[in-house]
């Protein structure tokens, strides 16, 4: 069993009820708990203005006395806690259930208390208590709902025995010019008014928070994907070694022997082979990079400039693109650290790039707001609709070839354990637009580190 700093450094916590949940769904459920508290207070305040407005009414419109001085003691409360309240929660943006249903608990004390104060259950706004009751299913998991049910059941009950009497006529048979009827008819409207307003408000939060979670959970999932691609390419770069290894002893024993070194084509030929074995050896690398860490053993120091400057020769070189442009608008130069996930991942880009449109594909690179954007832009008929609504997803694409979809898949988490996005679009004058924004600060190197390039 997970001890609980064991659960935390997996990422994981435990909810009351036994059951383990990811720190980041329940940084959704505190969030969405942050809004509702806030829905709160802001119907707090209705109700300080309302009761106010109550008050002022009955007195010196209707000709009811009060025990004015009490009731205006409790709206002071009130008053000064939603105003603690506004102080708390405005700097602390994760609410439990537990305190949920403590705000509501005050809620109930306050009402409970003018409702002593002007006769009890005999008053018409009594059936306020269903606002809170309503609130509270929504809000509170089932255990704090029924707990507030029996607390307010018990409130009604202590009220309908002991409270100071209102001078109020009950008589029903006058309708509408009954008082304790217009009282009704005013209750009913106020608590259906608030309870569409607010219950929408929160319902939306919810639906926000439960579209964030599953947003995280799908996250998950593919970071999962990624590792398990991870393992299966690190199974296939072992098994590759082996006759990769076993090749290029094999070509380098070629090119001593004197039937091929006295042949200059079969040494032009050993060299291309040798040129396509160190490729393979690359792209497996490249593969195993990507699909598990983001930064390997194989980081390289450079700057910025000729990092993409190689990358962009290297690949012309070795792609069958008929017209590949490259514009380096990057300004100032920076010293940065490399490595081959990095360097796939931009030429995953570009080679989906050159399938969909061999005749020309365009590499821009710019700085902006301390990030590094490259822009691949091509001449093709452009991403299926459909793809591009799911951009990223792994075997998200139209090919119709096993493995299709993983380019983009790749790039895409490379990016993000970057702090990076990746964004894409077709063009209004055809062909298709990836853009890739990099942070800085996640490659660039620190002044000691950099002082050797210079």
């Amino acid at each position: 069993m997970k001890t609980a700093t064991e659960e935390r450094r997996a990422g994981e916590w435990r909810k009351p009820d036994g059951r383990r949940e990811s720190v980041a769904a329940a940084g959704v459920e505190y969030a969405a708990g942050h809004k509702n508290m806030m829905q709160l207070i802001q119907l707090r305040w209705i109700a300080v203005f309302g009761q106010v407005a109550t008050i002022t009414a009955a007195t010196y419109i209707y000709g009811i006395v009060l025990p004015l001085v009490p009731m205006l003691q409790v709206l002071a409360c009130l008053i000064a806690f939603n105003v603690a309240s506004h102080l708390r929660w405005h700097e602390v943006r994760y609410v439990r259930n537990t305190e949920l249903f403590m705000a509501l608990l005050v809620d109930v004390a306050i009402l409970t208390s003018q409702l002593y104060l002007s006769g009890g259950a005999t008053n018409p706004f009594a059936f306020l208590y269903l606002l809170q009751v309503i609130l509270s299913a929504v809000l509170l998991a089932p255990p704090y709902a029924w707990t507030f049910v029996l607390v307010t059941a018990a409130c009604l009950a202590g009220l309908s025995r002991n409270y100071l009497p209102l001078p109020l006529d009950v008589e029903h048979a006058g309708g509408v010019l009954s008082l304790y009827v217009q009282g009704m008819l005013i209750c009913f409207m106020l608590n259906a008014a608030l309870l569409v307003f607010f219950i929408t408000r929160i319902t939306a939060n919810l639906r926000a928070g439960d579209a964030q979670l599953a947003h995280l959970r799908q996250r998950a999932a593919e970071e999962e994907h990624v590792v398990r691609m991870g393992l299966l390419a690190s199974g296939a770069a072992h098994e590759l070694g082996t006759p990769l290894a076993t090749l290029s002893v094999i070509l380098g024993d070629w090119k001593r022997m004197p039937e091929f070194s006295r042949n200059p084509d079969l040494l032009e030929e050993i060299g291309e082979m040798e040129t396509q074995l160190k490729r393979c050896k690359a792209i497996v690398s490249g593969i195993l990079l990507s699909a598990g860490e983001a930064r390997g053993e194989s980081s390289v120091k450079t700057t910025l400039a000729t990092f993409l400057d190689e990358l962009a020769q290297e690949w012309r070189a070795t792609r069958p693109v008929q017209h590949f442009f490259y514009f380096n608008r990057i300004g100032e130069d920076l010293p940065v650290v490399f490595d081959e996930a990095l360097k796939q991942m931009i030429c995953n880009v570009l080679d989906n790039a050159v399938e969909a449109s061999p005749a020309r594909v365009e590499l821009a690179a710019t700085r902006e707001d301390g990030h590094l954007i490259l822009c691949v832009t091509d001449a093709g008929p452009g991403f299926d609709p459909a793809v591009l609504a799911q951009i990223g997803k792994p075997y998200n694409s139209t090919k119709g070839k096993p493995g299709s979809g993983l380019g983009l898949f790749l790039v895409v988490n490379v990016a993000r354990k970057l702090g990076g996005t990746v964004g894409a679009r077709n063009r209004d004058g055809g062909g298709a637009e990836v853009v890739i924004r990099l942070p800085l600060s996640s490659i660039a190197l620190e002044a000691e580190a950099a002082a050797p390039l210079k």
